[in-house]
């Protein structure tokens, strides 16, 4: 089946940045989405941005509009967010995730904590 991994959390300060991928294995779909979607303490799931294997712009949370960029390199099935100018509000697990239409895929989560 299908498995999602993702990695390039850490602890950072304030303002600092932070490129998180995903790459994911037995992946076989020609047309899907890839995500990454976050979960803060005592907060819903959130999705932050969103990218279509078929090209396209992204979709960003209003959130993160400007300071996070998605981005993809098809050929190896793998999904990566690159975030700036980092703020408290931005602590949670960020998993990504995949799939066509819906997001059946999902991985365990890296964490990112910023302080």
């Amino acid at each position: 089946h299908v498995q999602l991994v993702e990695s390039g959390g850490d602890s950072v300060e304030t303002g600092g940045s932070l490129r998180l991928s995903c790459t994911s294995q037995r992946f076989t779909f020609s047309k899907y989405f890839m995500a990454w979607f976050r979960q803060g303490p005592g907060k819903e799931r959130e999705g932050v941005a969103v990218v279509y294997s078929g090209g396209g712009s992204p979709l960003y949370a209003d959130s993160v509009k400007g300071r996070f960029t998605i981005s993809q390199d098809t050929a190896k099935k793998q999904v990566f967010l690159q975030m700036n100018d980092l703020g408290p509000e931005d602590t949670a697990a960020y998993h990504c995730a995949t799939g066509w239409p819906d997001f059946d895929y999902w991985g365990q989560g890296t964490q990112v904590t910023v302080s």
